[in-house]
């Protein structure tokens, strides 16, 4: 049986990278970066003023002059005008370029106008180049603003925009087919007899990869029958990506899942991890270098396992760059006899002192996927312990 680690680790050796593909700027949103992303100019492009008011010349300012004659406006979006002769200022919006010859901006709020004067508080104090955001203050002209591997969300989306980027190369959304197998599944919205269940696992999955990795998602029941199993797994293949399958992965007569795999010749990696809940994990590679993830059955095993290690195993290939774990705190202490890790669900809440601290909210089985309704994620508690302490530093799955 594997260890957590060496299973992520068994995981992430023969995941390959997805392919890329080239999208427009409005298509960019949630995608990974591929290619690296340089300034197209210097940002800020121009000495930009930050502040509604005047732009004065501030040796006049040092030479006394209090009240200015305005000899235009500057507008955002407009080329730059010229302050060519003392005593004069150019009213200024904020964003606009700073006029030639002037190198200070005073607020309007210190201002009164009288037709065309302005009027300075004569106490105020006027230091150069105030108010004023220096061309390239931001970044030169060629610099380094987007790594590849990074995830593209709303700022970095702006930073391309800035970098003049109509069309950006991001890792290609990948196909995945997501298959539970089972006679006993329906589909909400169709009879269910009493003797079976609705189908949830595949939407849950479907869910987290449509959000978490947007994937094309193609979501099959099959039935505990192995022709069809053989038949309909192989066509999935041929047109994914990625395999999840879950159910099927224990040892009793109907879980054909390892046997049909193998069967079509997917190299078995690891089949069980020393962990609860989602000990009966099946992973394996296909002979097309495809990764194929066998999932337990039961609900709450089915998530733990998506969440550990399918979606960073996908994310991986897509390119994206390790971020740190994220880490919160035991809210008090949990007690676990079995020799395994343990996915605990948790609700984190933050202490007064600001620390993020996570609550346990066991399920009643791994069968038991309403509990998990409000639950923050999960946190992993490595093997070795009885009793994990109040305030232990563990690592946290978001859902």
């Amino acid at each position: 049986m594997t260890d957590v680690g060496a299973a992520e680790a068994l995981i992430f050796e023969r995941i390959q990278p997805l392919p890329a593909r080239r999208v427009a700027l409005s298509e960019a949103a949630g995608g990974i970066l591929r290619e690296p992303v340089r300034a197209e100019r210097d940002q800020p492009p121009f000495d930009r003023v930050t502040m509604d008011g005047i732009a004065i010349a501030l040796r006049d300012w040092q030479d006394g002059v209090r009240s200015f004659e305005v000899v235009g406006l500057q507008a955002a979006g407009a080329p730059p005008m010229t302050l060519s002769a003392p005593g004069r200022c150019i009213e200024i919006m904020t964003g606009a370029m700073l006029p030639a010859g002037a190198d200070a901006v005073i607020p309007v709020e210190r201002i009164s106008r009288e037709t065309t004067q302005a009027h300075v508080e004569p106490t105020l104090d006027v230091a150069a180049r105030q108010f004023i955001h220096p061309r390239g203050s931001d970044g030169q002209a060629g610099s380094l603003l987007l790594e590849p591997g990074t995830s593209l969300n709303p700022p970095e989306v702006a930073i391309l925009a800035s970098a003049g980027c109509a069309e950006v190369e991001i890792g290609a959304a990948p196909r995945v087919a997501v298959i539970s197998t089972g006679d006993e599944l329906v589909e909400p919205g169709q009879p269910v007899a009493t003797h079976q269940i609705r189908s949830s696992n595949d939407w849950a999955i479907a869910a987290a990869l449509e959000r978490r990795c947007s994937a094309s998602v193609t979501r099959v029941l099959i039935k505990d029958e192995r022709e069809e199993m053989l038949a309909r797994i192989a066509a999935l293949h041929d047109e994914s990506d990625v395999l999840v399958l879950s159910g099927g992965v224990s040892m009793g007569r109907y879980d054909l899942v390892p046997g049909v795999l193998e069967q079509l010749g997917v190299e078995l990696v690891f089949h069980k991890i020393e962990q609860r809940p989602g000990r009966p994990m099946w992973f394996g590679m296909s002979r097309a270098s495809k990764p194929v993830f066998a999932l337990p059955g039961n609900p709450v095993s089915t998530l733990v396992c998506l969440y550990r290690y399918v979606l960073p195993a996908i994310h991986r290939a897509l390119g994206l760059t390790a971020t740190p774990h994220e880490i919160v705190r035991l809210a008090e202490n949990v007690e676990f006899a079995p020799d395994l890790a343990y996915f605990l669900p948790v609700v984190v809440e933050s202490s007064s002192d600001g620390a993020a601290l996570a609550n346990p909210r066991p399920t009643n089985t791994s069968g038991d996927f309403v509990s998990l309704a409000s639950t923050t994620g999960f946190v992993e508690l490595p093997r070795g312990e009885d009793v994990y302490s109040k305030g232990l530093a563990v690592r946290l799955f978001r859902w």
